[in-house]
């Protein structure tokens, strides 16, 4: 899958709670929790949600929260999100989403990407349910076969 497709797929991914909620407020707003720099990720999700017509500050508000590296931060970020009533948290990287999952039970969570969901404790199973979704980067069963 090319880097344009997989962000497209996100900005997908995270639009369409958005859609539903949007009749319920004049903007959606779009929480995003980051582990590293927020440049390189902005950069390529907004290239993502533009495609979809989504503009910053016009049709949706962005909250960014990100760690700089700092795992023991993520958690009060996630909560801070939380307290500013996002109607969806965009988490990129596994322990983003742990933070985000903690921290909510009932906004919706978009991992873009995690590592494998399943075995790190993220969802019960591949199956519908929860309030998280999104991409994994890999499953470790699959691992072996890739090599």
């Amino acid at each position: 899958m090319k880097r344009r497709e997989f962000i497209t797929l996100i900005g997908g991914a995270a639009a369409w709670p958005l859609v539903a909620r949007a009749q319920q407020t004049n903007r959606p707003k779009l929480g995003i929790l980051l582990v590293g720099n927020r440049e390189s990720f902005s950069r390529i999700f907004w290239e993502g949600l533009r495609e979809l017509g989504y503009i910053d500050g016009q049709n949706i508000l962005v909250e960014y929260r990100s760690a700089e590296g700092k795992l023991n931060l993520l958690p009060e970020l996630a909560a801070e999100l939380v307290r500013l009533n996002v109607d969806i948290i965009v988490a990129s990287e596994t322990p983003a989403v742990h933070a985000a999952k903690h921290a909510t039970s009932t906004i919706p969570i978009v991992m873009a990407p995690s590592g494998d969901p399943v075995g790190t404790g993220l969802i019960a199973s591949l199956r519908p349910g929860g309030n998280v979704t999104g991409l994994s980067a890999a499953v470790a069963e699959l691992a072996g076969k890739s090599l």
